[in-house]
C-alpha cells in the first residue's frame, strides 16, 4: 500500500509561535489549553513545567499567564492586567485580526456577523471585541429571521471552510445596502484544506490526525470524508485500526494545525510497520 502525506499539513505559524512562547516561559500556566492537542500540552507540562488552568481568577499578582492561541474575552484579559498578572500573549495574529475588525466596525455602526461556532474559545474572544454586540451563525438559514442593520460587517472563524463562508456572504449581499466581508480564514487553514481535498480524491483510505476538539482538524476530516468514504479522524497511533487498510492501495494522511510532527511520524511509522508484517 502506498502511503502519502498531503502537500500541506500540520503545525501552522500561530501554533509554532505559541509553543515557542510557552517553551520560553517555563514554570508558567496557560489560561485554557494553549492549542487543541492534549498530547502536546502534556509534553509542555512534562518538559517545560507549563501547566494549565481554566479559570483566569486563579492567577495571583506576579503569576505568569500565557494566553492561548485562540485568544480570550476582552474583559478577562483586562482583568488579568488589572490584577498585575504577568500576561504573555500567545494569541495567534490571525485571531487578533478579527478581534480588531469587530471592535472597529462595531464602533463605526456596523452590525457584526461572525461565521463560526459560538461555543469555540476563539469565537468567544472575537465576539467580546464587538463593542455593541455581535451575532454568531453557522449557516444562512440562521440569518433568515434576524432583523439586521443596513450596514453589515462579516468575519469568519479562522479555521472554517471557505465555501461555507461564501454561502453566508452571498446570502447577505443582495439583502443589505452595505456588506463588508473580511477574509479572516487563515492561509494555513486554506492551504491544508486544499491539500486534503486534492489527496482525498486519489486515496482509498484517509487518516486525519488531530485533537478531537480541534475545529480545523474536524474541517479537514469533513472535506476528506466528502471525497473518500473511508476517512478516519485519530489523535495518535493508538487510535489506529489496522483493518481499515485491508485491501487498500493508497493511504493519504493529513493533520490539523495543532498536530506536532512527532505524532504524525508515529502514525506513519505504525502504518508502515503494520504493512511490512503482511
Amino acid at each position: 500500500m502506498k502511503i502519502e502525506l498531503a502537500e500541506s499539513y500540520g503545525f501552522c505559524f500561530g501554533v509554532k509561535r505559541a509553543i515557542k512562547i510557552a517553551e520560553e516561559n517555563k514554570n508558567s500556566s496557560t489560561y485554557g489549553p494553549l492549542i487543541h492537542n492534549s498530547k502536546e500540552i502534556e509534553r509542555l507540562e512534562k518538559d517545560f513545567k507549563v501547566s494549565l488552568t481554566d479559570n483566569h481568577k486563579s492567577f495571583s499578582p506576579g503569576d505568569k499567564a500565557v494566553i492561548r492561541t485562540h485568544g480570550i474575552p476582552k474583559n478577562e484579559l483586562a482583568e488579568l492586567k488589572e490584577n498585575n498578572v504577568d500576561v504573555v500573549d500567545a494569541t495567534c495574529p490571525y485571531v487578533t485580526k478579527p478581534q480588531q475588525i469587530c471592535q472597529e466596525m462595531s464602533e463605526q455602526g456596523y452590525e457584526i456577523i461572525i461565521f463560526g461556532d459560538e461555543s469555540h474559545p476563539e469565537i468567544k474572544g472575537v465576539k467580546s471585541y464587538a463593542t455593541y454586540g455581535a451575532r454568531v451563525v453557522t449557516s444562512p438559514q440562521e440569518l433568515e429571521d434576524l432583523k439586521l442593520k443596513e450596514k453589515i460587517a462579516l468575519v469568519a472563524q479562522t479555521t472554517r471552510k471557505v465555501e461555507d463562508y461564501l454561502e453566508i456572504a452571498n446570502y447577505l449581499i443582495p439583502r443589505h445596502k452595505e456588506v463588508r466581508v473580511f477574509n479572516t480564514i487563515c492561509n494555513a487553514t486554506f492551504e491544508n484544506q486544499e491539500a486534503v481535498r486534492k489527496i482525498s480524491k486519489k486515496a482509498d483510505v484517509m487518516i486525519i490526525i488531530g485533537g478531537k476538539n480541534s475545529s480545523n482538524t474536524k474541517q479537514l476530516f469533513s472535506i476528506s470524508k466528502d471525497n473518500c468514504t473511508d476517512s478516519y479522524h485519530i489523535e495518535d497511533e493508538n487510535d489506529l485500526d489496522f483493518s481499515w487498510f485491508d485491501g487498500k492501495e493508497f493511504c493519504g494522511i493529513s493533520a490539523g494545525a495543532s498536530t506536532p510532527d512527532w505524532i504524525i511520524q508515529n502514525v506513519v511509522n505504525a502504518i508502515e510497520k503494520n504493512q511490512q508484517t503482511k
